[in-house]
C-alpha cells in the first residue's frame, strides 16, 4: 500500500520511515503544486505550490497507517506553518496526502485525537487532502542521508 506525507526537508523524513519496520520503499519527489515535473529549484521558489513529500510503499500485515501517522506526527512539529526548523517556505508545510477514503477518514481522526491529546499548545496546522500527482525527485536527494553517511 502506499501513504504520502510532508513534514518538512523530505531528506530527514524519508530517513525515519526508510527504517521503520514495515515499510518497503520509499521515494521522495515534490506533490500538491501547480507545475508538472517540477524541479528541486523550481520548488525552492516557493512559487510552484508543492510540498517535500515523502511517498510510502508498506505492507500493511506489518505496519497500518495509524503507525505510520505515529512516526509522522511524532517527528516533526505540526503547528508550524510551512516551515520546519530552519527551513521556511510552502514546500516545508506539514501535510498527510491521502489515496482513498480509508487513508483520508484514518488521518482526519488522527489529527482530531493529536488536537485533543494536549501534547501541542499551539493549533495543528496540518492539511489533510487527497494525495496529487507525485514527482519524484532528482536521484541525488534520493535517500540522502544513507548516501551520505548521516544514517
Amino acid at each position: 500500500m502506499k501513504a504520502t506525507f510532508a513534514a518538512g526537508c523530505f531528506w530527514h523524513v524519508e530517513d525515519l520511515f526508510r527504517k521503520t519496520k514495515g515499510v518497503k520503499s520509499t521515494k521522495v519527489g515534490y506533490t500538491g503544486g501547480n507545475l508538472s515535473n517540477p524541479t528541486y529549484e523550481e520548488v525552492c521558489t516557493d512559487r510552484t505550490g508543492h510540498a517535500e513529500a515523502v511517498e510510502v510503499d508498506y505492507d500493511p500485515d506489518e505496519i497500518s497507517y495509524e503507525e505510520l501517522l505515529d512516526v509522522f506526527w511524532n517527528n516533526h512539529d505540526p503547528t508550524s506553518l510551512n516551515r520546519q526548523g530552519p527551513d521556511v517556505g510552502i514546500q516545508y508545510r506539514s501535510s498527510i496526502f491521502f489515496h482513498d477514503e480509508t487513508q483520508k477518514q484514518i488521518a482526519e481522526k488522527s489529527k482530531e485525537n493529536m488536537e485533543s491529546s494536549g501534547k501541542f499548545s499551539k493549533k495543528i496546522v496540518t492539511e489533510i487532502s487527497p494525495a496529487p500527482e507525485f514527482y519524484k525527485a532528482e536521484e541525488y536527494h534520493q535517500k540522502y542521508f544513507q548516501k551520505h553517511g548521516i544514517s
